[in-house]
């Protein structure tokens, strides 16, 4: 189909057209996942996908879109700057939505949801395109929609105990990963809901999670310190423990380890920020 032919139907709210073959007008919309302009991309290809995998177009196929899809996640990986991170960043998303289905309409072997999980959870550690918005070509966001992958996979009833505290882990790795840039485009907050949809599991142990939030926290120490110059990843382990802080506090559906949590958390703040909160 034609990009005018895709914009109609966004118009009359995705319909599948029936004069086409399904997997033509998929591979279609891959294609467009990766496409620079972010009309088509955001706003036809992505939108258009997830309506489909929700109605349960796919029920009968999602094993295979899910393959498929997948395999976008390597596109270019290890490039930073290209325009190679929308088919990236895109797939994530599409992804999660074949696992969101899965949840909400068991569809799926167990095996099957934990392998995409762990090809989202490789692929946002690898990611070295960490920009937000990329002037002309719309949002990145990398780990924002990373961070939204992961908290899908997190509601997953095929994730128990085990593959939860490697989602936990995973985003802890994320947060204080070396060569990261000061984050603008409210990854604190992603991360943050991310690790809350995985705590409200109330799989782990509190000694578990302390001890995550102590980690995390030992990496911050170099901003309040005051050595050197500024320290980008220092300042978005302080950003995300603040953004954990306020969910933890204000969020709906609170994990049954909330209060405990919260007094970790503080009691890290109140190290990072002697000065301030001593």
């Amino acid at each position: 189909m034609l990009p005018d032919d895709w914009l109609r139907l966004r118009a009359a709210d995705y319909p599948v057209p029936p004069d086409a073959p399904l997997a033509d007008l998929t591979a279609d919309l891959t294609e467009l996942l990766g496409h620079p302009d972010a009309e088509l991309r955001d706003h036809v290809a992505r939108p258009a996908l997830h309506a489909w995998i929700r109605r349960g177009v796919y029920d009968d196929l999602l094993v295979g879109l899910g393959d498929g899809i997948a395999t976008g996640l390597g596109n270019g990986l290890g490039q930073s700057g290209t325009a190679s991170v929308f088919r990236r960043v895109a797939s994530a998303e599409v992804l999660a939505a074949c696992i969101a289905r899965d949840t909400r309409r068991p569809l799926l072997a167990g095996g099957k949801v934990l392998d995409w999980a762990d090809r989202i959870a490789t692929w946002l550690l690898a990611e070295r395109d960490l920009r937000g918005h990329v002037p002309g070509q719309g949002w990145a966001q990398a780990v924002c929609r990373g961070a939204d992958a992961l908290a899908v996979v997190a509601a997953s009833p095929h994730c128990g105990r085990a593959e939860l505290g490697v989602l936990l882990e995973v985003l802890g790795e994320r947060v204080t990963a070396p060569g990261a840039i000061a984050w603008e485009s409210d990854e604190a907050d992603h991360l943050a809901g991310a690790t809350l949809r995985l705590l409200r599991r109330d799989l782990l142990p509190l000694d578990r999670v302390e001890m995550w939030v102590a980690t995390i926290g030992d990496r911050a120490f170099g901003i309040s310190a005051g050595s050197g110059g500024p320290d980008p990843v220092a300042a978005n382990v302080d950003a995300f423990l603040r953004a954990l802080y306020l969910q933890l506090a204000l969020a709906p559906k609170p994990p049954a380890i909330r209060s405990d949590l919260l007094l970790t958390v503080v009691a890290v703040l109140r190290e990072l920020h002697p000065e301030f909160l001593g």
